[in-house]
């Protein structure tokens, strides 16, 4: 089968100049092109209408001076020099007379390792970010280790949470499935025009919508990726989106109203009842793994519960309302049918549930669903969202939580690895668990799996990011790469964080946490086993 896919990208090579020499024979290490930049420009491959904008080469760049984006800090890395070739094909006019087509960016470092990487979007994508693979790669994205990595719009244009691309068909099925194979394919043909020869090895890497996209190709596309990374999942919108109204609406019911009857989810809880919950939990779970560090690693042991701070008299400082309990109770442990049915699982309770300033705010500062506005209603009939949402045929085609048979991708030795942020506000880290879970019943049980796959939870750690006390920082691309290609399993990755500047913990693969085993520093990974 590679023989075969090999052949068929080494096809469109041939629609330029013969290739020098010595990138025809070029095997192992690292490999330099075999075209100029700008002749991609001229680029045409069989039976694609594909149509490349700009190739443009770009100067290596020091430490701390490129950027993954405008208000991104600076990288802490050189970058390599590379050919960057913004594109596009499936050019169309769609519904309503819109223009439609796959845009994409490829990054062709000059000194390529032989590796690519599809770098996973967000939100409903519709931008084409730069092509670096920053994303659960610790210091150094992917490009600056010698990748070529592509991006892409997944088929439409469109900033955040724009969902007018789905009045057209074609656009949401690229949008669901299609444009994860179609980039890829269309990627490495480019790769093979560029240097001679297909990648050695294909890697997928994204958070949220990156990391559904990122299950795609293990699910949709098993034979292109040989490693994968998948970050909080954005598997199961419409139930994560049930979810978080109904939080709202537990929010709504407890909290204070203005003049006109409008509940102000806002004033719920202030900022000391946030500190006071924040600290309770930590006074009893913190300690589970060892160290008294603001970091709840031992998440599965912990059995914090609200009510232990229920107010037996008036509302005080140190206690909170019977409403406030309940509140934060029903919008923690997820929405139920009438039937007492488990919709979505809870939010685990987390050192960053309170986390406010920039980013997403924690839980506690009331729920925010990311399509739709805010939510007012005090109630939910919750057996006609869930109705709602299995008649939705979009949500069908985008949804990768039920699909688990992973044969064809752990069969030609396909390593993927997930991890998701126990403070999460959006999508639950017991989501990702529970695939993890089914996923691993689905294909041989635990032992099987684990020569296949591991998964990771952060403490503290919110969307894909960020955290008031968390290690956010670790490299699962050098993780997954040393797995697929040399069989070292990831047992434990170090992380490190801003938030806790000089401190490093190990993530450990689950159901393994990291336990501190003393008597060593205890501000230092080294410090701390692996434990069940």
């Amino acid at each position: 089968m590679k023989a075969i896919i090999a052949m068929t990208l080494g096809a469109a090579a041939l629609m330029l100049a013969p290739l020098p020499e010595s990138a025809s024979s070029a095997a192992g290490g690292s490999v330099v092109p075999a075209r100029r930049c700008a002749d991609l420009t001229e680029l045409t491959l069989p039976g694609s209408d594909l149509q490349i904008s700009k190739a443009e080469e770009i100067s290596p760049a020091a430490p701390g001076t490129a950027r993954i984006s405008a208000s991104a800090p600076p990288l802490s890395v050189a970058m390599p020099a590379y050919c960057r070739i913004e594109g596009s094909f499936e050019r169309r006019t769609g519904v309503g007379g819109k223009p439609y087509a796959l845009n994409f960016a490829l990054a062709l470092p000059d000194d390529w390792n032989g590796r690519f990487l599809f770098q996973g979007g967000g939100g409903l994508n519709g931008t084409v970010n730069p092509p670096f693979g920053s994303q659960a790669a610790g210091d150094t994205p992917a490009l600056a280790r010698g990748f070529a990595v592509v991006s892409t719009d997944s088929g439409h244009k469109g900033a955040g949470f724009d969902a007018t691309f789905m009045e057209d068909q074609l656009a949401v099925l690229n949008f669901a499935q299609g444009s994860v194979g179609k980039v890829t394919h269309l990627a490495k043909q480019i790769i093979v025009a560029y240097y001679g020869r297909p990648p050695r090895y294909s890697y997928f890497d994204g958070c949220s919508t990156g990391g559904r996209e990122a299950m795609l190709g293990a699910q949709r596309y098993p034979e292109d990726f040989d490693g994968i990374i998948a970050g909080a999942p954005a598997m199961e919108t419409g139930r994560s989106n049930i979810a978080l109204k109904w939080a709202a609406a537990a929010y709504n019911r407890a909290a204070p109203m203005d003049a006109s009857g409008k509940p102000l989810p806002a004033q719920l809880l202030s900022k000391s009842d946030k500190n006071l919950l924040t600290s309770r939990l930590l006074s009893d779970c913190d300690a589970l793994d060892g160290q008294k560090d603001g970091l709840i690693f031992n998440f599965g042991a912990c059995r914090f519960d609200p009510a232990e701070l229920k107010c037996n008299g008036p509302k005080t400082e140190i206690c909170l309302s019977p409403a406030q309990v309940d509140a934060v109770r029903t919008a923690f442990a997820g929405p139920h049918t009438g039937g007492g049915v488990q919709v979505y699982p809870p939010f685990p309770y987390d050192a960053g549930i309170g986390a406010e300033g920039g980013g997403i705010p924690g839980l506690l500062n009331g729920p925010t669903v990311p399509v739709g506005g805010p939510n007012i209603a005090k109630t939910m009939d919750v057996d006609a969202a869930v109705a709602a949402d299995r008649a939705n045929g979009v949500q069908d085609l985008v949804d990768t939580a039920d699909w688990t048979n992973l044969s064809a991708f752990f069969g030609h030795g396909g390593k993927i690895l997930f991890y998701h942020g126990l403070s999460d506000p959006w999508f639950s880290a017991l989501q990702t668990l529970k695939y993890y879970q089914s996923m691993t019943a689905a294909n041989g049980g635990a032992e099987a799996v684990r020569a296949s796959s591991r998964i990771f939870m952060v403490p503290g750690m919110g969307h894909c990011q960020g955290g008031p006390v968390t290690l956010d920082r670790f490299d699962l691309l050098g993780a997954v790469v040393d797995w697929t290609e040399s069989g070292k399993a990831p047992d434990r990755v170090v992380a490190t964080g801003s938030s806790l500047s000089g401190q490093s913990r190990p993530l450990c693969a689950w159901p393994a946490h990291a336990q501190y085993a003393g008597p060593g520093d205890p501000s230092r990974a080294a410090s701390y086993v692996c434990h069940e």
